[in-house]
């Protein structure tokens, strides 16, 4: 159905981003193609290591996952901040992806976790577009007209590994103001990888090469966290709206950085191995 007129449909899941959408007329397509019995989109599952987030599958399976708790707790973090429990149990992991929102906790997280979107034409089957070349602008995506999202899949993380997402709100619920998902590996003392995403800080999630080669090598001490921080405010380029103007964006940038850094390198070094051998 989506290939007969792609240019004039929309795919409806959870409605939680294409119903306002359509409310402020921002989009009137002709056609809205419900794919809610698509239960084979549902899933959330581990293979070979990697996980697999079906484009139907709720926030709220997300949050309550044991898997996710355990081997990928960087998503339960980043989901914790979507909107409130009736929205997290309604919107779809697919959508929220595919909507692009530079506000949006998942694009950042999954940015962060080098994460892949598997998107499913049916003329010319499936394809996988890493998260850093998917998100291409302004709730604008890699996807081509007949595709859609079926799959988000994430690599395991490995031994040694530190993550946080830090988020800042004018209230609980709210879109974020500013956030940051870091992942970071320590190895001997030293950052061996490490990965910065912020949230709010340009079109679309935005990695901060600059930040993370400052980090990677190091000893990760308040200079290095200092210089990470300054190095990720200047990548910045915030929009200011009637919340905040950009240069105050772009403080708070510094400012969940700052802590989303700090408690990665905590976390790995308390040794939370997020990457347990006997899970289900």
């Amino acid at each position: 159905m989506l290939a007969e007129d792609p240019d004039e449909s929309k795919i409806l899941a959870g409605g939680q981003s294409l119903i306002p959408v359509l409310n402020f007329r921002m989009a009137s397509p002709e056609r809205l193609i419900d794919i809610n019995r698509l239960i084979d989109l549902a899933y959330l599952r581990s293979v070979d290591g990697y996980l697999q987030i079906g484009a139907l599958t709720r926030h709220a399976t997300l949050e309550k996952s044991r898997l996710i708790e355990r081997r990928w707790p960087l998503l339960k973090e980043a989901v914790h901040w979507v909107a409130h429990a009736a929205i997290r149990n309604r919107g779809t992991i697919g959508g929220s992806v595919s909507h692009a929102d530079s506000a949006a906790e998942l694009p950042v997280a999954l940015t962060a976790l080098n994460a892949t979107i598997v998107a499913r034409s049916s003329s010319r089957g499936e394809r996988c577009i890493s998260a850093q070349d998917f998100f291409v602008g302004t709730m604008t995506t890699a996807l081509e007209p007949d595709e859609l999202l079926v799959e988000v899949r994430v690599p395991p993380l490995p031994a040694g590994h530190g993550f946080a997402f830090e988020e800042i709100s004018r209230r609980n619920g709210d879109f974020g103001l500013a956030g940051s998902a870091v992942v970071l590996t320590v190895e001997q003392g030293r950052c061996s990888d490490a990965r910065i995403s912020l949230l709010g800080a340009a079109q679309t999630p935005l990695r901060v090469p600059r930040a993370e080669e400052r980090l990677t090598g190091s000893v990760i001490d308040d200079a290095a966290v200092e210089a990470a921080v300054q190095l990720a405010c200047e990548a910045s380029e915030p929009t200011g709206d009637l919340h905040g103007s950009a240069e105050y964006r772009r403080s708070l940038i510094g400012v969940v950085v700052r802590r989303a850094i700090n408690k990665a390198v905590e976390r790995a070094k308390e040794g939370r191995d997020a990457t347990p051998r006997h899970d289900h």
